[in-house]
């Protein structure tokens, strides 16, 4: 067990967010300790996971608050915190695992401390986005975190057609329950050459990284019973997308010995375009 030693100086009024281990207690930093051993007051998305963490590290929470502030109670849970700063208090703040901010409710709490001046300071640490980005072997000069595609079909379609061309990585979050959907739906929108990654339980115990285009990643989880956090990593689009007269003399050369289905997917592949526009492209054409 890893002891923390308060600090002996008291912390500046301020807020100050505090990343926490995404798995591996372990990964908690020094000086995140030091901010939790020290704060006048803190704050955490779910208070549990907060004691618990600390428990792990020996750091007390004596007679200090600890304030539940997530998305359902920011209207009760804001103005507490901010009072607390105003009467000249350190407020620690930290997500129930990962960076503050990153698919947390952290930034309305944030901006409102800007809003009024007060300084907010971070302890950096584990990110879920970061640590993905690391292992999936995909560019990470450039990269996009795009947080949950939206559950509902028609929402989720018009956000993946949004994606498709933007030159970087993407990185998304994705419930094990949608995993499955996600990947088909990926398919159909970016088509299913593109590399992806999908990472499941990062630094946990049962972690698993599964590589490959998004075809085979969604045949490789199909039928398939998914538990865990998931991170969605896409390689980015072709930098050259081909000109709308290459892609039909393409598409009309294969129409000479494939079936409409099979000559659209051959050639959204090709070119790294979505199967559902090509197939599009081959309705009209066969109609002209």
């Amino acid at each position: 067990m890893t002891k923390a030693t308060p600090q002996m100086q008291r912390l500046a009024a301020g807020l100050y967010f505090i990343a926490t281990p995404i798995g591996a207690a372990r990964d908690i930093t020094l000086r995140a300790l030091d901010i939790l051993a020290s704060a006048d007051v803190l704050a955490a998305e779910d208070t549990r996971t907060l004691r618990h963490l600390m428990e792990i590290h020996g750091v007390s929470l004596g007679d200090r608050p600890l304030v539940a502030y997530h998305e359902h109670n920011n209207d009760a849970a804001l103005p507490r915190l901010m009072r607390a700063i105003a009467e000249g208090k350190s407020v620690a703040y930290a997500s129930e695992a990962g960076t503050p901010l990153i698919s947390d409710p952290g930034f309305q709490l944030g901006r409102a401390a800007i809003a009024d001046g007060y300084p907010v300071l971070s302890a950096p640490g584990a990110s879920a986005v970061l640590c993905a980005l690391t292992v999936s072997g995909l560019p990470s000069d450039r990269f996009m975190f795009a947080g949950f595609p939206p559950a509902a079909k028609g929402a989720r379609e018009t956000f993946i057609r949004e994606l498709a061309q933007v030159q970087a990585t993407v990185i998304l979050y994705e419930s094990p329950k949608r995993v499955k959907q996600l990947l088909d739906d990926l398919v159909q929108g970016l088509g299913e050459g593109r590399k992806s990654v999908v990472c499941r339980e990062l630094t946990k115990r049962f972690e698993e990284i599964s590589r490959g285009t998004l075809g085979e990643l969604a045949a490789a989880f199909d039928g398939r019973a998914v538990k865990g956090e998931i991170v969605v990593l896409i390689d980015r689009a072709p930098e050259q997308a081909a000109d709308a007269a290459t892609v039909e003399q393409a598409l009309d050369q294969a129409l000479t010995h494939m079936t409409m289905k099979d000559a659209a997917a051959a050639v959204a592949q090709a070119y790294g375009l979505a199967r559902r526009d090509v197939y599009q492209l081959a309705l009209k054409r066969a109609g002209a």
